[in-house]
C-alpha cells in the first residue's frame, strides 16, 4: 500500500509541503487573520491545478479549492489559526520566539498542510485511474474562536459532498467511534453603581458582586447537571480600583455537552443565574452572546473504513535524533516515567468507543454531511495540548513526518471510497438513519451575535 500512487504522490510533493507547513509555522496568525497562510495554501493548490476560491461564503479567509468532477464529493476541512502566548522555538526547553507572541500550539500549521497532501494524492490516484470522484479542500478560519466553520456553512458550505474527511496532530494516532462536545458561549456584562467603597458604600451597587455570584450559582448547578456538562468561565472585567465599587464587571462563559439540546438546556440555566445574580445586587446585566458549535458525529462506517487504513499503511519512522529530541521534551513532565515513556507513541490505538470532553467547530460540519475525523501522532508523548511543547514539534520532522503520513492515510482511504461506493452509501445510510431521532442541522450562529470579520 505504501507504493500506492497517492503515497508516491504525496512523496514527491512532500519538500513543497513541508515547506508551506513550515512558512505557516514561522508566520502564525490568529483566527479572522490568517491571510498570508491563505495565500500560500491558495496559491499551492492552484499550483497543482484545483480551481481556487479565496473569500469563499462570504468569510475573508476561507477557502474553497476544487478539482475534479462527479461522485463522490469528497471534502478535506484544513485549518490553520494559532493561539495567543504559546510562541516557541525548535527546542526541547520553553524558549519562545517571541515572549507573550503566539504561535501553533494545537499543530494547525499541519492540520490544513495535511488535508492538501490528502487532496493532491487523491487527485492523482483520480487521474491515473480515470474514475469520477471531485476532491474539495476547505480552508477554514478561526477554529481556535470555535465560529470558522458555523460561518462558512452559514453562507452554504459543506452542502455539496458526500461526506467530509478531517484529522488532527496529536500525541497518538487514534481514532473514536464516541462523539466530542458542543459549546454554547456568551459574555456577561453586569452594571452597577460607583461609590466610595469606604465613605458611602451603601449607595453603590456593585457589578463585581453580581459577577461572583453569577459565577456562584454555576458553581452549584454542577451538581445538578449530567456528567458530560462542562461550564468554565474567565473575568475580563472586574472593576478599577478596590477603593471605588465597581459599576462594571464582565464574565466570559462556555458551556459544552454531548447533545445540543443539553448544551441549550445548561446554557438557558446559566443565563437564569445572571439574571438572579442582578436582582440580588440590584445591578443589571446584558449578554452578548459569542456563538456556538455542534458536538461531534462521528459516522461509524467511514471510522471503520479509515482506520483500516490507518493500520495498514507502514508506520513512520523516525531517526536518533528525533527520537532524543521527543524525550527530552517528555522529561519536562512531570508524568514522565524513565524507561516507560516512549519518546514518540506512533503505534495505531485500538478504535474505541469513548467521548471526548473538548470541542471543535468540525462537529457541525459532521452535522451536514457524512463525515469521519481522525488523529496522527505529531508530537512527543507527553505534549499535551494547546502547550509549547505542541508549538516545537509542530515546527519539527517530527510533526512534518506525522502530518504526511496522515495525508496519505486521508487520500488512500479517499481514493477507496471512489472504488467502493457501496461504502458511501452505507455511510448516508447511516447519517440518514441518526437524523430520524435528531434535530437537522441549525447553524448556531444566531443573527445577535456579532461578526467577527469585515463583509464586503
Amino acid at each position: 500500500m505504501k507504493d500506492c500512487i497517492a503515497c508516491k504522490a504525496i512523496d514527491q510533493n512532500a519538500k513543497g509541503l513541508v515547506e508551506l507547513a513550515t512558512k505557516i509555522w514561522e508566520n502564525p496568525e490568529m483566527g479572522w487573520h490568517e491571510e498570508k497562510a491563505v495565500a500560500w495554501t491558495a496559491q499551492y493548490l492552484k499550483d497543482q491545478g484545483f480551481e481556487v476560491e479565496v473569500g469563499a461564503f462570504g468569510v475573508p479567509t476561507a477557502i474553497r479549492a476544487v478539482w475534479g468532477k462527479g461522485h463522490p464529493v469528497i471534502g478535506f476541512c484544513g485549518e490553520y489559526d494559532c493561539l495567543p502566548g504559546l510562541s516557541q522555538k525548535v527546542v526541547s526547553h520553553q524558549e519562545p520566539v517571541v515572549p507573550g507572541g503566539i504561535g501553533h500550539g494545537c499543530g494547525h500549521n499541519l492540520l490544513g498542510v495535511g488535508c492538501v497532501a490528502a487532496c493532491i494524492g487523491l487527485k492523482a490516484e483520480l487521474e491515473a485511474s480515470g474514475k469520477d470522484g471531485t476532491v474539495v479542500f476547505y480552508g477554514c478560519p478561526a477554529e481556535e474562536q470555535m465560529l470558522g466553520k458555523g460561518y462558512m456553512a452559514k453562507g452554504g458550505a459543506f452542502t455539496e459532498c458526500d461526506l467530509t474527511v478531517a484529522w488532527h496532530p496529536g500525541a497518538a494516532a487514534q481514532m473514536t467511534l464516541g462523539s466530542m462536545n458542543g459549546v454554547e458561549g456568551g459574555i456577561f456584562h453586569f452594571k452597577g453603581r460607583t461609590a466610595h467603597a469606604a465613605g458611602n458604600p451603601q449607595d453603590g451597587r456593585s457589578a463585581l458582586d453580581a459577577a461572583q455570584l453569577f459565577n456562584l450559582g454555576i458553581e452549584f448547578m454542577r451538581e445538578h447537571v449530567t456528567d458530560d456538562v462542562r461550564m468554565h468561565y474567565c473575568f475580563l472585567d472586574g472593576g478599577l480600583a478596590p477603593n471605588i465599587v465597581p459599576d462594571t464587571a464582565s464574565v466570559k462563559v462556555f458551556v459544552r455537552a454531548l447533545t445540543r439540546d443539553s448544551v441549550l438546556d445548561a446554557f438557558a440555566r446559566v443565563l437564569k443565574c445572571a439574571e438572579g445574580a442582578a436582582i440580588m445586587t440590584e445591578t443589571s446585566v446584558e449578554v452578548e452572546r459569542t456563538g456556538g458549535i455542534y458536538p461531534t458525529l462521528q459516522n461509524k462506517v467511514l471510522a471503520e473504513h479509515f482506520y483500516k487504513v490507518l493500520c495498514e499503511l507502514p508506520r513512520p519512522e523516525y531517526t536518533a535524533e528525533e527520537l532524543k529530541f521527543a524525550d527530552e521534551i517528555n522529561r519536562t513532565s512531570p508524568l514522565y516515567k524513565e524507561g516507560v515513556t516512549p519518546p514518540i507513541d506512533s503505534e495505531v490505538k485500538p478504535l474505541v468507543n469513548v467521548n471526548g470532553f473538548a470541542s471543535t467547530d468540525y462537529g457541525d460540519v459532521m452535522h451536514i454531511c457524512p463525515s469521519v475525523m481522525l488523529s496522527e501522532a505529531t508530537s512527543a508523548t507527553l505534549s499535551g495540548g494547546h502547550s509549547w511543547k505542541v508549538t516545537a514539534c509542530s515546527g519539527s520532522s517530527i510533526g512534518m513526518k506525522g502530518m504526511l503520513h496522515c495525508g496519505k492515510v486521508m487520500a488512500v482511504a479517499a481514493y477507496g471510497l471512489c472504488e467502493n461506493p457501496e461504502i458511501v452509501k452505507a455511510a448516508k445510510a447511516e447519517f440518514d438513519e441518526v437524523f430520524k431521532t435528531r434535530k437537522p442541522y441549525e447553524c448556531p450562529i444566531i443573527p445577535e451575535v456579532v461578526c467577527p470579520f469585515e463583509t464586503k
